[in-house]
């Protein structure tokens, strides 16, 4: 039985599960902003990505995105270590253009989108204004932070727009979508700029292809990208120690154990009182996911997108070091994450922690008692929910 209060961290805002149609916790922080250069009309200016809506599926709203002096990139790889004032003002100045569009359209305003997501940068666009801009900024579990929307008649593109050779050439292929964004990624095409491209619609058999929801194609990309970086991993041969990283930013805590043996996944998310999702608990929640050598069946509905943004994080560095380890995550989430700034902070803090070096222990005992005082909460409440802490090896105790 799910608690009223468990309901606001397994759904972040982005499921419903309350029943209130919007979550309130959201519509408590939302911010208007006076940007008295903004003009009412329309928008002349550089465009940095494009942005794909859910709401009322298959025909949503989807346009591109303007950058009214946000001077902050639209690569969250750059934003690590930035102040939440700091993300949130830039961002503020991320104008979000909508226009209904069916998944599956062909249109001009569809297609020239698709443009967009290819660009390799910021390319200028016109927008003509259907009406003002709403003043609102725009909270997410899943995605980064914007500012005003405002539904649009067209949008032009003023300059020619330069894509990358081997994003032009893999994107007019006929291949599966997977097979596209891995071919992509290996030729050091960023997880972010795959995330726009597959929710643009480029990507796939030209028969099925459509737009996917910005909010869906991350967590799709992170899964794509993950089971293809898994597939070798397991093929590598154990880490023969104990490894502990660590990475804290924006309230958020990570510590990862990497332990001998074959692939397994164990991710914790622990929610103390009184940060965003979890205002009304009375203690601390944990959430656990796990996965085992062969891989998940299932969706990781209890951590969403979160979970996946972790584990490829890890992935990369097993990768990397040519090796598979039995992975233990640990996050704790803490009174000041007081507005979501979106799921690239999971990734980019693990990614932090994997490239911030290790400490590294001869038994399992080492690490945990290294590992213990760098947790607010009790190793012991994790351990209770734990599937590979329990787990007694022979290892374990040399």
């Amino acid at each position: 039985m799910v608690s009223t209060a468990q309901l606001c961290i397994y759904c972040k805002g982005g499921k419903n599960l309350c029943g209130l149609g919007k979550c309130p916790l959201l519509d408590k922080v939302k911010m208007e902003k006076k940007m008295q250069k903004i003009p009412e009309n329309g928008f002349f200016g550089p465009s940095p990505s494009i942005f794909v809506g859910r709401f009322g599926y298959p025909d949503i709203f989807m346009g591109p995105m303007g950058d009214m002096g946000s001077s902050l990139g639209e690569n969250p790889e750059e934003w690590f270590g930035r102040s939440y004032d700091e993300i949130i003002e830039k961002r503020s100045f991320i104008l979000r253009s909508k226009l209904r569009q069916s998944v599956h359209s062909r249109s001009r305003f569809a297609e020239e989108n698709r443009l967009l997501a290819m660009a390799k940068k910021p390319t200028d666009v016109e927008m003509d204004f259907k009406g003002k801009p709403v003043y609102r900024m725009s909270f997410s579990d899943m995605v980064r932070p914007m500012g005003p929307s405002v539904s649009v008649k067209g949008v032009r593109i003023a300059e020619n727009v330069k894509v990358k050779k081997i994003v032009e050439k893999v994107v007019s292929d006929e291949m599966k979508a997977n097979d596209s964004a891995t071919i992509l990624y290996n030729r050091n095409v960023d997880i972010y700029k795959l995330t726009t491209i597959l929710s643009s619609g480029a990507l796939g058999l030209e028969k099925n292809k459509k737009m996917v929801p910005t909010r869906w194609s991350i967590t799709a990309m992170d899964d794509i990208i993950g089971k293809n970086l898994m597939k070798s991993v397991r093929t590598f041969p154990s880490v023969n120690e104990y490894r502990v990283y660590e990475s804290e930013f924006l309230n958020n805590r990570f510590v990862t154990l990497f332990m001998p043996g074959n692939w397994e996944f164990e991710n914790f998310e622990a929610w103390k009182p009184g940060s965003f999702w979890s205002f009304s608990l009375k203690k601390t929640e944990i959430v656990e996911e796990y996965e085992p050598f062969q891989g998940r069946t299932r969706y990781a509905d209890k951590q969403t997108g979160g979970y996946y943004a972790a584990r490829i994080g890890v992935l990369e560095k097993l990768n990397t070091m040519k090796r598979q380890a039995r992975v233990v995550s640990f996050r704790e989430v803490y009174e000041g994450y007081v507005v979501p700034v979106g799921v690239w902070q999971v990734r980019e803090n693990v990614r932090n922690a994997m490239k911030s070096g290790c400490r590294k222990f001869a038994t399992l005992k080492e690490a945990l008692d290294y590992i213990r005082p760098r947790l607010k909460i009790p190793l012991e409440e994790y351990r209770k929910k734990s599937r590979m802490l329990r787990q007694k090896r022979l290892e374990d105790f040399f």
